[in-house]
């Protein structure tokens, strides 16, 4: 048997360490061998892959990571208490976990990754969730150092991520990530797979990066979604006008019917917005 296998359950891990969850991390472990494996599986094949995971926690996906065959995992984690159940696993499996104490949201991860391609494999916190995933979206340099993002989001997220135009979910965080990637939710996680349960059902999203992704300085689309989005049941002939003086010509211009709301543009059309936004921006300069 695997050392890794020999490992005791997770449930004695966290008595041993006194590591129950703490809601101000945003902590929920997965406890579940099975599923956790699933979740490092939905990441593709793993056997010679270079992993990050964000909030290990106690380690159970950690372990499903070096099971499935991952050659390396690098897992940061904030909490001080979760280290030493850490480092059980890297003596289980030499010099193929690398534990690092530290905030993710203040993490250079391109650094991390050292030249290396890498997937990024997380159960992440719900309350850095979003910001993580805009902060790999928009890197300034692109294409991207990761090959994959396999993430877990609770579900309300996870649909915005991966909505359509003239659906409810669409909006700011469909056409950031649709950018750049192409995200596809894959399956969802009750709460009661958890410990403790969380209020809400979760779901594994995983994006791909896209090698087509138009070029643009990600806050011209910010700024442009912000707009149209932030009086969303408005037409666009009217929401944009904090950006344009006269909004017609420049929805025209784009191919996008004036009288339309944000809800029921494509993607496209706001990365043509985008770059008008910016080749005005430089004659004004």
């Amino acid at each position: 048997m695997d050392a890794l296998e020999k490992l005791p359950p997770l449930r004695e891990v966290i008595a041993a360490h006194d590591l129950s969850a703490r809601k101000a991390l945003g902590q929920n472990f997965l406890l579940d061998i099975n599923l956790t494996r699933r979740i490092a599986r939905s990441g593709g094949p793993l056997s010679g892959a270079h992993v990050i995971e964000v909030g290990p926690g106690p380690g159970g996906l950690t372990r499903a990571l070096l099971l499935e065959g991952a050659s390396h995992v690098t897992a940061i984690e904030r909490d001080a208490r979760a280290l030493p159940a850490l480092a059980e696993i890297s003596q289980a499996a030499p010099g193929r976990l690398t534990a690092i104490e530290g905030d993710a949201l203040a993490t250079d991860y391109a650094a991390l990754a050292a030249d290396k391609r890498v997937r990024i494999v997380a159960n992440l916190p719900y309350n850095i969730a979003t910001p993580l995933l805009t902060g790999w979206i928009t890197s300034s340099s692109w294409p991207s150092w990761w090959d994959s993002l396999t993430l877990m989001f609770q579900l309300e997220v996870a649909e915005r991520i991966v909505a359509t135009p003239g659906s409810k979910n669409y909006g700011r965080l469909a056409i950031l990530a649709q950018w750049r990637t192409r995200p596809h939710l894959l399956f969802e996680v009750p709460a009661r797979a958890f410990t403790p349960p969380p209020k809400v059902t979760s779901a594994i999203v995983r994006l791909e990066p896209r090698t087509d992704a138009v070029a643009l300085v990600p806050r011209s689309l910010e700024t442009v979604t912000a707009a149209a989005f932030g009086q969303r049941r408005k037409m666009l002939r009217s929401s944009l006008r904090s950006l344009w003086n006269e909004p017609e010509p420049v929805l025209e211009r784009a191919g996008i019917d004036p009288q339309m709301r944000a809800e029921q543009v494509p993607v496209e059309g706001f990365l043509t917005l985008a770059g008008i936004w910016e080749e005005q921006l430089g004659k004004r300069a």
